[in-house]
């Protein structure tokens, strides 16, 4: 019999005593508009706390019931509600008499309507790419990741890495968020799954911030590590049982690719230096997850306005007409790979073969 390793423990708790966790939690009420409701703020923070003091993560559940290994599993509404979503995208996806859809990503947090006052080049390429896909005749969703930095109650948390713990511990889709104890909420990703789910291609257009991604692509990339081997049956772990996903994953992990064949296109600016880096970085990322590069022209990588003002940076992209029709190309090429794709035409060589390391 396989011996299943101890989850190894020993990190400091971050538990908080109450005095301190009402002070967080009423600190979002900072306004004098709140004053008179200090009585009733106060209520909340007590049932807030009793909810985070007992680690009522999923306080709303019913049973898993046929189809999974433990129908009597409680497994959580919101998650029940994700899968549905991402259950009807996938029958999208399969419809050969439906529309060949492309999901177009705007992965800049810069934005007109918060701090910055002014729209994003990112988003100007997204909005210019989904133009002529759109005149081509497919289905174009549109995620603009701006609205992380812009828009009340959009979040997407970080991930908490449980891949590195067991793979089978990794849900999908991700069963880390909703936590109500202790306040994360509002998670985006459960609706985003579905957008990459129902998608026959996907164009990533994104800045180098700092020789990386930016910071809204970043958490959506570690989120979509579950499509990536992840586990689609929580009671098989009764939920985040380390010790059980390490004995599941020890039986031997199918490494299930919830997103491959999706063909896709990267484009990546810069403006001093990394715009190549970020570009293999991304595409190398995709590649791993088992999706397909639309062709040469679908990966791009660029500089506007180099070594120049960032005040001018809007004038220097109105300028290059050539990174505006190369982006152009570039959504061209990934709507003829994806409609190739939707139509069961896109010849993939080697897409039979398994593959000797699975991990």
């Amino acid at each position: 019999m396989t011996r299943v390793p101890e989850p190894r423990k020993g990190m400091p708790s971050p538990q908080l005593d109450e005095e301190e966790f009402r002070r967080r939690y009423l600190s979002a009420f900072v306004d004098p508009a709140f004053e008179a409701l200090a009585v009733e703020l106060d209520k909340i923070a007590t049932a807030a706390w009793d909810a985070y003091d007992n680690a009522r993560k999923a306080p709303v559940t019913r049973k898993a019931g046929p189809g999974y290994a433990d129908p009597d599993y409680d497994l959580s509404v919101d998650w029940l509600a994700t899968k549905a979503a991402i259950e009807a995208a996938q029958v999208r996806h399969d419809d050969d008499d439906g529309p060949c859809r492309v999901l177009v990503i705007n992965a800049s947090s810069r934005s007109e309507h918060t701090c910055p006052g002014e729209m994003s080049k990112s988003y100007r390429l997204a909005d210019l790419a989904r133009e002529a896909m759109e005149e081509e005749g497919v289905a174009v969703n549109l995620l603009d990741l701006s609205r992380l930095a812009s828009e009340y109650g959009r979040e997407i948390h970080p991930c908490k890495a449980c891949f590195s713990t067991a793979a089978a511990l990794c849900h999908w889709p991700c069963s880390c968020y909703p936590n109500y104890s202790l306040g994360q909420v509002h998670d985006w990703m459960n609706e985003i799954y579905p957008m990459w789910v129902e998608a026959h291609g996907v164009m990533i257009i994104t800045p180098v911030n700092w020789y990386q991604v930016s910071s809204p692509l970043k958490l959506m990339m570690d989120r979509l590590v579950c499509a990536d081997g992840g586990n689609p049956d929580p009671t098989l772990t009764h939920g985040k049982d380390a010790k059980k996903a390490k004995a599941e994953e020890l039986k031997g992990w199918p490494y299930p690719k919830h997103l491959e064949g999706r063909v896709f296109s990267v484009v990546v600016h810069g403006d001093v230096e990394g715009a190549e880096n970020v570009r293999r970085s991304v595409s190398d990322w995709l590649r791993f997850m088992d999706l397909v590069p639309a062709g040469v022209n679908a990966e791009l990588d660029r500089y506007i306005g180099y070594w120049k003002p960032y005040a001018t940076n809007h004038e220097e992209l109105d300028a290059d007409q050539a990174i505006q029709d190369e982006v152009r190309n570039a959504a061209l090429t990934l709507v003829e790979a994806a409609k190739a794709r939707h139509a069961g035409k896109l010849l993939m060589a080697g897409q039979d073969l398994k593959p000797p390391r699975q991990k």
